[in-house]
């Protein structure tokens, strides 16, 4: 798998893979949420391409005290074959150069199965509570 940077002719690549894997929420326009991360770090917005094909991406972000990981996504057909572990890895090194002392990501509790995969990454749960309130309606 190749990693880059998400393109502009990704964006319909990237939903199907989003929907296929059950990262969107109607409350949420992916196409909004692209258009956002595009203004804020658009480089750490990776894809994985696999023959030519977007089968894989997370958006990486850091605010300079914590850095964060969303739409982690590999293709249901590909999971299994270390494309989110690789991922990972080139979103961690990203943090890590700019000096990110830590990476923080939300699970939602509907998403239970991928606990075991980040906890063999070395995640562990912290004790917090996440809350959100919205800003912007989509």
């Amino acid at each position: 798998m190749k990693i880059r940077s998400f393109k502009r002719g990704d964006e319909d690549a990237v939903i199907s893979l989003w929907n296929e894997c059950n990262l969107t929420r109607p409350w949420n326009n992916p196409r909004l949420d692209i258009v956002r991360k595009l203004s804020v770090q658009a480089e750490w917005f990776l894809v994985g391409e696999l023959d030519g094909s977007v089968i894989a991406s997370a958006m990486f972000g850091y605010e300079g005290h914590r850095g964060w990981v969303n739409y982690l996504a590999v293709s249901p057909v590909q999971q299994g074959k270390g494309f989110a572990r690789l991922l990972m890895d080139y979103g961690e090194e990203l943090l890590k150069a700019a000096g990110c002392p830590k990476i923080s990501l939300q699970i939602r509790t509907s998403n239970g199965s991928v606990t075991k995969f980040y906890e063999e990454l070395g995640y562990k749960r912290d004790d917090a509570l996440s809350y959100g309130k919205r800003l912007i309606e989509d």
